[in-house]
């Protein structure tokens, strides 16, 4: 009994460490690296995005443009626990959700009005330095989008 305590405590343990290493890996202030960066044509972009802690919680800061070029801001906070959260400030969304994959890794979920309109994963490189956003989805006139968007940490 007493090995399958410890065995569990040192699980949870390690589970925990887990998610703060990943969480911390995605910490910061990010910059589009718009030379490096692949967008369908039209696209928004996402100029600056802060991951930063807000209690318990994740906040996620998006600064960019829309397709038309005007300033756009949102505001998301939640956990990386693949649940949806609400999104402020985007009229293109109501929700989003990020899920671990593993330690460099989350994958990303958008949804407006309960359906799905956005999915996406994210990658940090090993050094911790940029990170990378694939994402696919479809527009608000029904046309299907592929974006690569690299990152650089400030």
């Amino acid at each position: 009994m007493k090995a399958k305590t410890i065995t569990l405590t040192v699980a949870l343990y390690s589970l925990a460490a887990i998610v703060c290493l990943a969480s911390q890996t995605h910490m910061g202030t990010w910059k589009l690296n718009e030379a490096k960066s692949t967008f369908a044509p039209g696209a928004a972009r996402n100029n600056t995005v802060i991951y930063e802690a807000a209690g318990d919680d994740i906040k996620v800061t998006v600064d960019g443009t829309d397709r038309d070029g005007k300033p756009t801001h949102n505001e998301w906070t939640g956990k990386f626990d693949g649940k949806d959260y609400p999104v402020v400030g985007d009229p293109a969304s109501d929700a989003r959700s990020y899920k671990m994959v593993n330690d460099h890794t989350l994958e990303l979920t958008i949804k407006k009005g309960g359906k799905v309109t956005i999915t996406g994963r994210i990658v940090g490189s090993g050094d911790g330095k940029s990170r990378t956003v694939t994402t696919k989805g479809t527009d608000a006139e029904g046309k299907k989008f592929e974006t690569i968007a690299i990152y650089d940490k400030q």
